[in-house]
């Protein structure tokens, strides 16, 4: 691995975003907006320091789902991929900058809005903010992992957007948001113990609940970890050339 090729490629992932204002709107003001309405629906009542800061974790790691499997996949059917991949690159350069690129994204897309949550929405968090902060991040890196992985099996973008309901939908039912994990069907929560969002979710509602951070709470913050790392490791074999 060669950190400069690695930087120049998280580079020019960084400026191909600078020059799509669209995708930086969406990706930055979207959960902000998702996170007013949802402040200014339950005013007046407790709901949203419930589920605030759990959707402050799942808004992130959606929108940079759809925004990594569509950007990574328009870099697979252009040839971009395919060109890069015939010089002297290799694979873990191309996904560590990409990974770096979208994580700087995903970082500064989960300070704002955490940043908004906490100071202009009132949510009130019980444990260290840096920690739901943290949080937000990963679950953001999660979307981000996650959809560079799955490009790979879609071969257009209206088939990428289509992995959506397939494969964050049923997190986002599952992950305890709706109904309490502890009283899902038992298949239920099996299905949903091997999902990493129930782990995020499980962690920051614990952060504005308790505030307590226990050995738990590492825990489930090395679930989420352990999913990214794998997700990038998955997204790291479907980079291949498809022409010889």
């Amino acid at each position: 691995m060669s950190v400069s090729i690695t930087l120049a490629t998280a580079s020019r992932v960084l400026r191909q975003l600078r020059h799509d204002p669209r995708t930086l709107a969406m990706l930055v003001v979207v959960p902000c907006v998702l996170l007013t309405l949802l402040a200014w629906i339950f005013d007046g009542t407790t709901v949203f320091d419930e589920i605030g800061a759990p959707l402050l974790g799942i808004f992130p790691f959606v929108v940079m789902f759809l925004v990594t499997s569509v950007a990574t996949l328009r870099e697979r059917t252009s040839g971009t991929l395919e060109r890069l991949l015939t010089m002297p690159i290799g694979k873990l350069d191309l996904l560590v900058g990409y990974a770096l690129a979208f994580g700087l994204v995903a970082t500064v897309q989960a300070v704002v809005a955490t940043g908004l949550a906490v100071t202009l929405l009132g949510l009130d968090v019980a444990g260290p903010l840096w920690l739901l902060l943290v949080v937000a991040v990963c679950d953001a890196v999660l979307g981000m992992a996650l959809g560079l992985f799955l490009s790979a099996f879609a071969a257009t973008e209206f088939q990428a957007v289509q992995f959506m309901p397939a494969f964050v939908l049923p997190q986002f039912l599952l992950c305890g948001l709706l109904v309490p994990r502890d009283q899902l069907d038992d298949v239920l929560r099996w299905i949903s113990n091997v999902l990493p969002l129930s782990y995020a979710v499980d962690l920051m509602r614990d952060l504005t609940t308790n505030g307590e951070v226990d050995p738990s709470s590492w825990v489930d913050l090395s679930v989420v970890v352990l999913a990214i790392l794998l997700a990038l490791g998955l997204g790291a074999v479907t980079l291949r050339r498809r022409t010889l």
